[in-house]
């Protein structure tokens, strides 16, 4: 055995030593659609969580909406700084219930590699524009499975797939850390975005009901503090990963508010129109030029529905560049003045 090979023996030794009986060990993994030659020093999950902080789709979050398109301020948060907000909450969870720390980050780092531009407006939009439908939990899994590398996706193991796809609410992972993950998103979306509704002069912190406050905390540092704390007294031991009653519905209330009182807005259905005009035109006119396509879609034509790929193109672009995209479309470029004959 070389040191390499020992490190990682070294970690499938402390799981199984110090893991609840409820983790997931690394060496139990249910592995790969295509088998692969092992690492020699790093666990599969571990494997799984670096594949996906190298992908392309993982550096384009930095410039994907969270809730206010293409803010302009410094400390707004993208779709990047979420993912980082879930890992770090997600880990936070395995580490209090002694369940696999690796598996939770890779999941939390992969969970929105498929979302769109122009936030959960951008989904909502694509889903009306597809036939087949849009959910960007299922168009993350996609992410991994085909679009990256060129076609050849990251082979990820069973366990982070599956808690990718079912970190939705509505979804039910088949690993705790999967949970974890899950209520992690949950905790991490509706602090910080109360935070930039506040930094943007949307809420006040008085806005939010004192029966929330009161239970949760007034700020984010105070929120996630509860939510975890209470994960812990209600989950350690046990094969669930699960808030206490009163704190669950309290986050339950806050995220009613947040929806009411931010994501449904006038002034957000406003700016949603104009994105599923830009969106809508797009969608049509690549329907109609798929040589306009970049040739790794383009390669895809002959696997997959034309609308699918089109709507993969669409979902892998940034905010700005979807602006830059149907400016460069659809948009009249003038002469300049050094064209001018004189």
């Amino acid at each position: 055995m070389n040191n390499f090979e020992s490190l990682k023996n070294k970690t499938y030794a402390i799981e199984k030593a110090f893991l609840s009986p409820y983790a997931t060990q690394s060496q139990n993994t249910k592995g790969r659609a295509r088998e692969e030659e092992p690492c020699a020093m790093r666990t599969e999950f571990q494997r799984d969580r670096d594949r996906i902080i190298y992908c392309k789709a993982f550096r384009r979050l930095k410039n994907k909406t969270q809730v206010f398109f293409s803010p302009e301020g410094d400390h707004y948060v993208t779709r990047l700084t979420h993912t980082f907000d879930v890992a770090q909450i997600a880990r936070s969870m395995a580490r209090a219930l002694n369940l696999n720390e690796d598996l939770a980050e890779a999941i939390a780092l992969g969970h929105d590699l498929g979302h769109t531009p122009f936030g959960h407006s951008g989904e909502r939009i694509l889903n009306k524009l597809s036939p087949t439908g849009f959910k960007h939990n299922v168009q993350s899994v996609r992410v991994v499975d085909v679009l990256e590398k060129d076609g050849k996706g990251l082979n990820l193991t069973y366990e982070v797939r599956d808690g990718i796809l079912n970190h939705r609410k509505s979804g039910n992972p088949s690993t705790l850390e999967g949970k974890c993950v899950s209520v992690a998103d949950k905790i991490a979306y509706i602090n910080h975005d109360l935070d930039d509704a506040i930094r943007a002069g949307v809420l006040t912190l008085d806005s939010v009901p004192k029966d929330i406050t009161a239970v949760l905390g007034k700020s984010s540092r105070e929120r996630i503090n509860t939510a975890i704390s209470s994960i812990y007294r209600n989950s350690f031991g046990k094969n669930c990963v699960a808030m206490e009653k009163e704190v669950a519905e309290a986050s339950e209330a806050l995220r009613t508010f947040m929806f009411k009182n931010v994501y449904f807005t006038d002034f957000a259905q406003r700016e949603e129109e104009k994105a599923e005009r830009m969106l809508s035109q797009m969608f049509e006119y690549f329907l109609n030029n798929e040589k306009a396509l970049p040739q790794t879609y383009q390669n895809l034509l002959k696997d997959y529905i034309k609308e699918q790929v089109v709507c993969d193109y669409l979902s892998s672009m940034t905010d700005r560049y979807a602006v830059y995209t149907f400016t460069k479309i659809f948009v009249p470029q003038g002469w300049s003045f050094g064209d001018e004959v004189r």
